[in-house]
């Protein structure tokens, strides 16, 4: 995939990806996968739902990485399915003891998006949100900040996710924090 950027063309190589997407319209699905595959994504793994998503990802993420199981390199969920939301999807991943499965990048798509679900996708995890209709270069955008800004993960007793924050401003004034952020890494 050639991704253009203001300044500069970016090649990616996506032939090694594996992308699992999680939808229950038939029509995103075919929509979604048919985009990722002009992209180049290697393998593009479809779930109906969170329930089978997550049987899904408890598999392919415990296996190591084989010729014939992939692990999974990035979600793409909708928000709203009638078989597991992509709320208890994002809840499951980032509560998940296994770091193969809780430190995965997830984009939330939604057609219901709005100020305060965006807010709510942040807050529980999430890297990126999308809204409904997508378009290729929206979707390319977001799988390509994934890749080339990732975020280092936060652990606080009520968060577990990607930094929140995606500017570095100084900040002039008192520090009321009561203890230093812990950046957590990956085992």
């Amino acid at each position: 995939m050639v991704f253009k950027t203001h300044r500069e063309q970016q090649h990616y190589d996506l032939s090694k990806f594996t992308i699992l997407l999680v939808e229950d319209s038939v029509y995103m699905q075919t929509l979604m996968s048919s985009m990722l595959k002009t992209f180049g994504v290697g393998d593009i793994v479809v779930c109906d739902g969170a329930e089978d998503a997550i049987n899904l990802l408890t598999i392919m993420q415990a296996r190591k990485q084989s010729r014939h199981v992939n692990r999974v390199d990035i979600v793409l969920t909708d928000w709203l399915m009638p078989e597991g939301s992509g709320h208890e999807l994002l809840q499951w991943i980032r509560g998940n003891e296994n770091d193969a499965i809780s430190f995965l990048p997830v984009v939330v798509v939604s057609g219901y998006a709005t100020e305060r679900l965006a807010g709510l996708t942040r807050d529980m995890g999430a890297n990126e949100t999308l809204v409904k209709p997508i378009s290729g270069k929206t979707l390319a955008s977001r799988i390509c900040t994934v890749i080339d800004h990732p975020r280092p993960f936060i652990r606080t007793p009520d968060y577990f996710g990607p930094d929140r924050r995606r500017q570095e401003l100084p900040f002039e004034g008192q520090n009321r924090r009561s203890s230093s952020p812990n950046v957590v890494e990956v085992k």
